[in-house]
Parts: structure tokens; C-alpha cells; sequence
């Protein structure tokens, strides 16, 4: 005769305990992984925009005040999915990838979990984030921005897509911030240009670190 029997209750809640078990240890560590990840992947993008500002810079593709000195780029200039300043032509080839040149209607490229904003200089290094859609928002001051921008990275869910926020300039020092008075977090709370400076509302300052920075936050180097 054939048996019909099935599970008994108890062996179902059994399996059902052991499931659950499994998942509260599996699921924080996957959760974890992806935050550690998505940070990597916007320490990995801050470096590639240092190196593609000095490509840019340094072949003076953009030379608004047609000194013969290169100016530094937003986004969307260094991706070439835009004309540069000055109404030159696209960008060929380009110094970063197709997916840095979306920006966003707020100026800010959206990748891996992570918010970017780009920052140029104003008159008296005033900073001034990149235009919605990309590109010139206009007010650039082109002889400090010979020598100056800054780019920031926060998450766009913070606690979900990543925990800390970074920046980088043109000094090349990469810093990350300790969140103690703001933690930057999408939409809701955004980096200004100035946030890990010294002096507020000043690229061309020094930049806070191991200080208290105009945001109130201690800004440190990242390993």
C-alpha cells in the first residue's frame, strides 16, 4: 500500500525556524556587501574623475579665455555628451564613461547607489554645481577653474545604498566625512561645494582635513 503521509505540523515549523535562521544571518551579510560594494565603486569613480581632469586640463580642449591654459570640466564635458564650453564641439574621444555624462535635472549624476556632484568656480572661488541636464550653468570665473573644482559622493538612500559620503579636488586627496552634524542622504540632504572646506563659500581654500569643516562635519583622508 502506498503511503500518503505528509509532514506534520512540527516538522513544517521546524523547517520554517531553520529558513528564518539562515535568512537573519545571510540576508545582513548580503546587505552589507552591497554597501561596502556601491562605496568601492564611488571611491573608484572620484579617482577616475581626477585623472580625467587632468587629462582635460592638461590638453586645454577647454579654453574659454583662450589663454592657452586648459580649464577643467563638469560631467557631461568630460563624458562628451555635450558641447564644451566656449561652443566647442563634443568631447572626442571622451575622458569618462557614457554613464557619468547623464546628469540629472538637480546637476547630479546617479550611479551605483550613489549621488555625484561636480563643482567649478565662480568669481572669489564661489562653487558652482554643474547645470541641469549637463554642462555650463554660466558665472564661471575660467581662470580659477584652470586651477580649481571639487566633486562630492553621497548616497542616494543612505543605510541602504551606502553609509558615507566622499569628496575629491584637485589636489587629488580623496576625504570621507564622519557624519557628525549632517549625514548627507539623496535628495534630502546634499553636499554643498564648499562642505569640505575650511572656509565657506571658497574652492580655492583649503580643505578641512582632520578639522571641523563649513559643514560642521570632520572631513578625513580615506586609505
Amino acid at each position: 500500500m502506498k503511503n500518503n503521509r505528509g509532514f506534520t505540523l512540527i516538522e513544517l515549523m521546524i523547517v520554517v525556524a531553520i529558513i528564518a535562521i539562515i535568512a537573519a544571518i545571510a540576508i545582513p551579510n548580503l546587505l552589507s556587501a552591497r554597501l561596502n560594494a556601491n562605496e568601492s565603486a564611488a571611491i573608484s569613480t572620484l579617482r577616475n574623475v581626477v585623472s580625467a581632469q587632468a587629462q582635460i586640463q592638461a590638453q586645454a580642449a577647454i579654453d574659454v579665455d583662450a589663454d592657452g591654459i586648459g580649464e577643467h570640466g563638469f560631467f557631461a564635458e568630460m563624458a562628451g555628451s555635450v558641447n564644451l564650453r566656449g561652443g566647442v564641439a563634443p568631447l572626442t574621444p571622451a575622458c569618462l564613461s557614457g554613464a557619468l555624462g547623464i546628469v540629472d535635472a538637480n546637476g547630479f549624476v546617479n550611479k551605483a547607489g550613489y549621488y555625484f556632484g561636480l563643482y567649478l568656480p565662480a568669481a572669489a572661488g564661489v562653487p558652482v554645481l554643474e547645470a541641469g541636464g549637463g554642462g555650463d550653468p554660466g558665472g564661471l570665473d575660467n581662470d580659477l577653474c584652470e586651477n580649481t573644482w571639487a566633486c562630492y559622493a553621497w548616497p542616494v538612500n543612505r543605510s541602504n545604498t551606502g553609509n558615507r559620503t566622499f569628496m575629491v579636488n584637485q589636489t587629488g586627496d580623496l576625504l570621507q566625512t564622519n557624519n557628525a552634524v549632517l549625514n548627507y542622504n539623496g535628495l534630502v540632504s546634499v553636499p554643498a561645494g564648499d562642505a569640505a572646506y575650511l572656509v565657506a563659500g571658497d574652492l580655492t581654500g583649503a580643505l578641512a582635513i582632520g578639522a571641523v569643516a563649513s559643514d560642521g562635519n570632520t572631513w578625513v583622508s580615506v586609505n
